[in-house]
């Protein structure tokens, strides 16, 4: 990635890491060790891909940064997801898994049942964060506008609304959870194209989209909102697919978790379903199209900032670049 990009997704993964702690809710006294289970998995050491993935497409929607602020609680939000949507996926009635992100799964450290609870917290709290933001923009804290301009208000609510919209979605029975009902049924079963491509679309491109389709949301880049989903669904798919491959190929300690899990526990996977070299040629073609996707939507609305498109293109290569 460029200089000057990796210095932009650098910042916002400061900005990101900086806020995700400070805005997690504060349980009481009695019920402290819930909050200790939802920190320790917030403070692992992340990507972050998914909070950066929706600033970018905000900026690249054509906000400034002085408004990057009214996007960080959806940012975190979907952090938060994502680290419930971890936390239950490491479970034994799950994935089975002893590590994550090099240290020990939530369930290791406080039991099952503070895990399973911790991963509700931070469900929870997601979605008081994104009300937060949309009550805060309805509060009249971060827009210029009159206070009887009922108008202006209701157009800024209504981006809020439908970015909170797309992360429900994105992480329900319609996305996310989908793909992890789907993917336990289907172990030790046939292997089946449509069947995979069901679970990798839900179970992981539908967060990755909906990140990327929020930004576009909150960035109010309405002429442009489809390019964006697309290029979220493409990235999220070779997303996945990649973490297929590195299963295979990673080793424990860089990818940190453990390699060969998958198959081990039967899970339909690209190469298993594929071959390893038709898995490595679909990651190529899904990031061709996620940099011509998002390339257009500078075509579609002026508003749209090609620096920033730029970074998402980058962004969608390199994550191809992770396999050889």
């Amino acid at each position: 990635m460029k200089s000057e990009h990796q210095a932009e997704v650098d910042r916002l993964r400061g900005l990101v890491e900086e806020h995700l702690l400070e805005l997690l809710p504060k349980t009481s006294a009695w019920s402290e060790v819930l909050f200790d289970a939802m920190h320790y998995t917030l403070s692992l050491p992340g990507k972050r891909i998914r909070p950066i993935l929706l600033l970018l497409a905000y900026r690249a929607a054509g906000c400034s940064k002085e408004e990057e602020s009214a996007a960080m609680y959806f940012a975190c939000a979907i952090e938060y997801i994502h680290n419930y949507s971890l936390i239950h996926d490491d479970l034994p009635a799950m994935d089975n898994d002893d590590l994550r992100r090099g240290k020990p799964t939530n369930h290791k450290v406080f039991g099952e049942a503070m895990a399973i609870l911790a991963g509700d917290g931070l469900l929870t709290a997601a979605f008081g964060l994104m009300l937060t933001g949309c009550k805060i923009y309805w509060g009249n804290k971060h827009a210029n506008f009159r206070n009887d301009d009922f108008e202006t208000r209701a157009y800024l609510l209504e981006s809020r609304l439908m970015a909170a919209y797309v992360i429900a979605l994105s992480c329900g029975e319609y996305g996310m959870v989908a793909g992890q009902a789907a993917d336990i049924t289907a172990e030790g079963k046939a292997a089946s194209a449509d069947l995979l491509d069901f679970i990798h679309i839900n179970k992981t491109a539908a967060l990755i989209r909906g990140s990327v389709e929020a930004g576009a949301f909150l960035g109010k880049a309405e002429l442009a909102t489809y390019s964006f989903r697309e290029y979220g669904e493409f990235i999220g798919l070779a997303f996945q697919i990649v973490d297929d491959i590195l299963d295979v190929e990673g080793k424990t300690e860089d990818i940190g978790k453990t390699a060969g899990k998958d198959e081990a526990a039967g899970k339909l996977t690209y190469p298993a379903v594929h071959g390893m070299e038709a898995s490595k040629a679909r990651v190529k073609e899904l990031t061709e199209q996620a940099v011509a996707t998002i390339g257009k939507a500078k075509g579609l609305d002026d508003r749209v900032d090609e620096f920033y498109v730029g970074i998402l293109q980058e962004f969608a290569l390199d994550l191809a670049g992770r396999v050889k």
